[in-house]
């Protein structure tokens, strides 16, 4: 323990420190393991009625791609369209800003084409990017993955999923940030032959294993670790089965089928204690028990609707939001942006809102906890204080934080169906600030109470 800890250590006992020293990075999807708990004190009760500070506004190309922030730097992806091009060809790029001024510090870019995704969704990169260290990770949305010095952006190493794994690739492009465990990264490649999952050597991207057969599409899940039943379980959803990886060798632990139509295995796989859930679109939620004496889980119940439609679901149908499990119960929005409330011992439906979020197709937010309240960020821009309780949901407070200056459609141009403005975009919550971004700008907001006072 250094002198300086001691000294604060010693100040906080005699009652003559009272702001905290710990600060949070946010270095990759959903912060710290993947969990999406903001850990910081300081931290505002409720919004100022003037608004929030914005510390920094820096322009940003398009991209679905959420922030990480670590070691002083923020790291985001984006989009630019070739004018030109007919066929949906650009560029895409990685950009490293200064956390505290929102310079931008250097780039990186690469040329691609979206001619494979579906255009009304062609608006760039998906995954957030992972910080390591002197190393960041990022992967773009048509499987290229590059690992990245954080000091000057210099290439370490990359891959290239479809030249080097005949990946095929899906219909809204590759999402899913990779994952550092020890001194491998995980990442879902989607390849042939069986490689849906890659772990490579951190610092020489070489290949250590591969696992799992693709089958249909790869999916759009993010791989996460949990440690259960005396072991750490790498869990990967993606479009045809639940499974649980050794992250150490690639070796199944077990594994349950369910189909997930049109691929669309989004929302991350949530545990709780024993329970471990997903949730799709069509066809609702599955939730797994695991097993608290060795690597196995089974079935606890799962939805049987086929519709989408939320009069003919009781259950819930996430998409690309991340529900929660709270004790016995569960929180999420489902596939119309209805919030709901479920039993997580059997998956009946206690009670829905309309409250939170739009009600439209594929209406969305992104959770995150902080200590007994979450911050919710809505697809309409709006960032939210809130509870959520088996007798229903608790708004406790609201602010606009963002334009909503993304699409939501089917088809193109002025053919859209369900057309309206979206943010679909995860933010990070690091240094008392949430780090945010739409298709024009990503912008630094303080939520440290200090700046209110």
């Amino acid at each position: 323990m250094t002198v300086v800890r001691k000294l604060a250590l010693a100040l906080v006992a005699c009652g003559l420190l009272t702001v905290s020293l710990a600060a949070d990075d946010w270095q990759q999807w959903r912060g710290v393991d993947r969990l999406g708990i903001w850990h910081e004190d300081g931290i505002i009760e409720s919004f100022p009625e003037d608004g929030l500070k914005v510390k920094w506004r820096t322009p940003l190309r398009t991209g679905y791609s959420g922030p990480a922030v670590a070691g002083g730097r923020v790291f985001v992806l984006d989009w630019l369209e070739d004018p030109e091009s007919r066929t949906l060809d650009g560029t895409e790029r990685v950009v490293a800003l200064d956390e505290e001024t929102g310079e931008v510090l250097w780039t990186h870019e690469w040329q691609t084409t979206y001619r494979m995704l579906m255009v009304s969704y062609a608006k760039g990169p998906r995954a957030t990017p992972t910080v390591d260290g002197d190393r960041v990770y990022v992967s773009g949305a048509t499987g290229r993955l590059f690992c990245l010095d954080v000091e000057s952006g210099d290439v370490i190493w990359s891959k290239n999923y479809v030249e080097e794994y005949d990946t095929s690739i899906p219909t809204w492009g590759t999402a899913s940030a990779p994952l550092v465990d020890g001194d491998k990264l995980i990442a879902v490649v989607g390849g042939e032959p069986d490689a849906l999952v890659v772990a490579f050597d951190k610092r020489t991207g070489e290949e250590i294993w591969r696992a799992v057969e693709v089958v249909g599409e790869m999916g759009y899940g993010q791989p996460v670790i949990y440690e259960a039943g005396g072991v750490r379980q790498l869990i990967v959803w993606h479009a045809a089965a639940l499974v649980s990886l050794d992250p150490e060798t690639g070796e199944v632990y077990w594994e349950q089928e369910w189909e997930v139509g049109a691929g669309m295995s989004v929302a991350t796989p949530v545990r709780s204690g024993d329970y471990l859930l997903v949730s799709q679109f069509y066809n609702g939620s599955m939730m797994m028990r695991l097993n608290q004496d060795r690597p196995a889980a089974s079935m606890l119940w799962q939805g049987s609707s086929r519709s989408e439609m939320p009069d003919q679901t009781d259950g819930l149908h996430a998409l690309i939001t991340t529900p929660l499990i709270i004790g016995d119960y569960i929180y999420g929005v489902g596939s119309y942006g209805e919030l709901r409330g479920l039993d997580a011992r059997t998956g009946e439906r206690l009670w829905m809102s309309d409250e939170m979020t739009a009600q439209a197709r594929w209406g969305a937010a992104f959770f995150v906890r902080h200590g007994d309240r979450y911050f919710v960020n809505n697809d309409d821009g709006y960032l939210i204080i809130a509870q959520f309780t088996p007798e229903g949901y608790v708004e406790l407070d609201r602010t606009r934080l963002i334009e909503a200056d993304g699409r939501s459609g089917i088809g193109s141009g002025t053919r859209l169906r369900w057309d309206r403005g979206v943010n679909w975009t995860h933010p990070a919550y690091a240094n008392r600030h949430i780090v945010h971004r739409n298709n024009s700008e990503i912008i630094r907001v303080s939520l440290a109470a200090n700046d209110y006072d």
